[in-house]
């Protein structure tokens, strides 16, 4: 019997499927992202050890074109303020919120040259993904040792003033969709003040009209990007690293706050009346 007839049916199938099922739709989208992930990073990673041969943040450029490639996939749109901010030729530690998977788009996005980030340890054994992150400098830090992630964190603030490197960092340490901003964790703040170097918060609005893995939500919509003033730490010690933790959170959630906020409510003009 030939087997086209059953294929072709379970095309029609699963097409149906995808237009009646917003969690099929969910699922699927999702799937083709992480194929993408570890597609390009097989790509990627050929084009990095032929262009440099090895480790070394200038991979980041590579891995950034690829990666601005998915949105047009997802229907994903990006609006960024204040991008000259993180050009600037200088060391620093740049933060910003977290919020799912998609994270990864969001950061590719604005990526300055000659940028690090600090991720756990777990991501190097991804297959294809550790390898292209581990070709793009990026430092793996093992959060259950705490002395071992003390001692990377030393050697990225010494590394970060030698070769003039920006670093970044999600402090509030883990994905979080919960429509607001979790406590910051120490970490990014003591890097910036051992170094001496500038905290440059970069806020996300909320995925949430588009993007929610909890109702299996996944459309097209626009993420707004806002790159606030940098927090100098020029003459900061450990001591006054609660407050610099405090400043960065209040700035960073009222903008979050004021950027996830519908159309109607964030100073746009309401429609006229029918």
């Amino acid at each position: 019997m030939e087997p086209w007839p059953w294929l072709t049916a379970a095309l029609l199938l699963l097409l149906l499927l995808l237009q009646l099922s917003r969690a099929a739709r969910f699922y699927a989208k999702i799937s083709l992202y992480c194929a993408l992930c570890f597609s390009v990073s097989i790509l990627a990673a050929a084009v990095c050890l032929l262009r440099h041969g090895g480790r070394t943040v200038d991979n980041m450029s590579i891995i950034s074109w690829f990666v601005r490639t998915f949105k047009y996939l997802f229907g994903l749109r990006f609006s960024v303020k204040g991008r000259e901010e993180l050009w600037k030729d200088r060391p620093c530690v740049i933060v910003s919120n977290h919020q799912s998977i998609l994270d990864m788009m969001g950061l590719m996005e604005v990526l300055p040259p000659r940028c690090v980030q600090i991720a756990k340890r777990e991501l190097l054994f991804t297959g294809p993904v550790g390898l292209i992150m581990y070709l793009g400098g990026v430092f793996f830090i093992n959060r259950q040792r705490s002395s071992t992630a003390m001692s990377v964190m030393a050697d990225v603030g010494e590394l970060m003033l030698r070769e003039n490197l920006k670093v970044w960092i999600y402090p509030e340490g883990t994905r979080n969709d919960n429509g607001d901003l979790l406590p910051f964790k120490k970490g990014a703040f003591y890097l910036a003040v051992q170094a001496q170097v500038p905290v440059v918060p970069v806020v996300y609005s909320s995925f949430s009209s588009f993007y929610n893995s909890r109702t299996k939500l996944f459309t097209s919509g626009t993420i707004q990007v806002e790159v606030l003033d940098p927090i100098p730490t020029s003459g900061l010690t450990v001591d006054d690293v609660p407050a610099l933790i405090d400043t960065c959170h209040r700035a960073m959630r009222t903008a979050f706050l004021r950027l996830s906020k519908p159309p109607q409510e964030n100073g746009a003009p309401e429609p006229a009346a029918q």
